[in-house]
């Protein structure tokens, strides 16, 4: 699977908290991916949108949360609450959303490109 190179100098990035915040090496390099991270209880799961280093587990260490999906909620407006600009930011830096991620971004009208 093909994966995009982020690097984690831009100016945002370091502002926000997180295991890569104000790194300034130039050498530090990391593959982003857009993924779920499972919370809740049997036959109750709830998720969270996160940019996580692609080497993480599932349940692992992120960079930032970027929203949440509750695939149970009745209401659509309930139902997935995302921060927009951040997502934005991270997909024209390089990351890679996840295939489950992809087709919610895009029911959001979010603008993913392959």
């Amino acid at each position: 699977m093909l994966e995009c190179v982020v690097r984690t100098l831009c100016e945002n990035c370091q502002s926000q908290a997180g295991p890569f915040a104000g790194r300034a090496d130039a050498e530090n390099v990391v593959a982003v991916r857009l993924r779920m991270k499972r919370f809740g209880r049997r036959n109750r799961s709830f998720f969270r949108l996160n940019a996580i280093d692609s080497r993480t587990p599932r349940d692992g260490r992120v960079i930032e949360e970027l929203g949440w999906y509750d695939p149970r909620a009745t209401d659509p407006q309930a139902q997935i609450s995302l921060k927009r600009e951040r997502i934005e930011h991270w997909l024209a830096v390089g990351a890679q959303p996840s295939e489950t991620v992809r087709d919610l971004l895009k029911k959001s009208g979010i603008a993913v490109s392959k």
